[in-house]
């Protein structure tokens, strides 16, 4: 398969689902690893422009990731406050992420067997 063939995949990170190509950076919540290494992603779904890979096929597709930098998201003010009494309150959060660039999709291609019939 050529690897121009493949036109997107949809990988599972933290639990959440991204539509990548190879070349993306997608920003996920922080991940263990550190920045410049490598890691692989768990493909749900591939598409080519053959068609859809099945769940058989998927088990040879791998998307290959590296750890451009971690990231703080934007800052999150809260403020919480009851009429009528002096009671005020103020909170804030940022939210840690890491953004990762999409090296490869590379799908192996299977030999089909025949049936004994």
């Amino acid at each position: 398969m050529a690897k121009n063939d493949i036109l997107y995949a949809v990988v599972s990170v933290g639990g959440q689902q991204y539509k990548v190509s190879t070349g993306d950076v997608i920003v996920v919540d922080r991940v263990a690893a550190e920045e410049g290494k490598s890691m692989a992603l768990r493909p749900i779904a591939v598409r080519t422009q053959s068609g859809e890979f099945d769940a058989k096929a998927l088990e040879h597709t791998k998307v290959k990731a590296t750890v451009a930098e971690h990231v703080l998201g934007k800052k999150i003010r809260v403020f919480t406050y009851k009429p009528k009494s002096t009671f005020r309150k103020t909170r804030g959060h940022r939210s840690r992420l890491s953004k990762l660039a999409i090296e490869s999709i590379t799908v192996k291609e299977q030999k089909e067997t025949k049936d004994g019939a």
